[in-house]
């Protein structure tokens, strides 16, 4: 049975209970009943009118399924949310998984902007504060930002040496849901722990990290 905070509106806490139990995939009624500690009867009236609003729906084979309005106000709700706060966790996951500092960038005008940024645990570690401004022309984050089409054909894009000597960096290009580009998601750090091919090491994570950001956005079709 699932645990949910509970208000003074019981209607609303069942209603939350039963888009929560969906969440974790598609539902019979048996199965709904048995997640949410419903009766029978209380689940079905539930599902039936938030299928009615397009937050709940059938598939193939008759189970309950999030709705389609869900996405909807999904992105709308994300669009008063800015993308840094968005990304955040996301970051936080990357550089757990590389050690290295991650940092996301927007272009603004002729500079790449960036609006959020999570330190390397290392002593020696890139730093770069949110609001930093740096030049397109050098650094992976500013290939991916400055050239649409590089980011179209390449899953990440690394650069060593090329913004700061002695500094490595690999950034994927963070899509919405028309294929522009967003923002780049970066690792850089040392290349001494980096080394000269970056992309072998965190190419995969970086683009991984890309496609959580698109998510947690509203930009995925997935």
């Amino acid at each position: 049975m699932l645990i949910q905070p509970t208000s003074d509106v019981g209607v609303i806490d069942k209603s939350v209970a039963i888009i929560s139990a969906l969440s974790e995939g598609p539902q019979s009624l048996a199965s709904l009943t048995e997640v949410t500690g419903f009766h029978r009867a209380t689940a079905h009236r539930l599902a039936t009118a938030l299928e009615l609003h397009g937050l709940v729906r059938r598939d193939g084979q008759g189970r309950f399924c999030l709705g389609g309005r869900l996405i909807e106000l999904g992105r709308i709700a994300s669009r008063g949310v800015p993308l840094g706060a968005i990304a955040r966790p996301v970051l936080q996951d990357l550089v757990e998984a590389t050690g290295e500092s991650a940092q996301l960038y927007v272009r603004d005008g002729n500079t790449r902007l960036c609006v959020e940024a999570v330190e390397s645990p290392h002593s020696l570690r890139t730093i770069v504060s949110v609001g930093t401004r740096l030049p397109l022309d050098r650094g992976s984050a500013g290939a991916i930002l400055r050239d649409h089409a590089t980011a179209i054909a390449r899953t990440w894009v690394q650069s060593v040496g090329e913004r700061e000597a002695g500094v490595a960096s690999v950034s994927a290009p963070v899509f919405d849901l028309d294929g522009v580009v967003r923002a780049a998601v970066s690792v850089s750090g040392p290349i001494e722990r980096t080394t000269r091919v970056p992309g072998e090491r965190y190419g995969s994570a970086v683009g991984a990290a890309a496609r959580a950001i698109e998510v947690a956005a509203g930009w995925s079709h997935l």
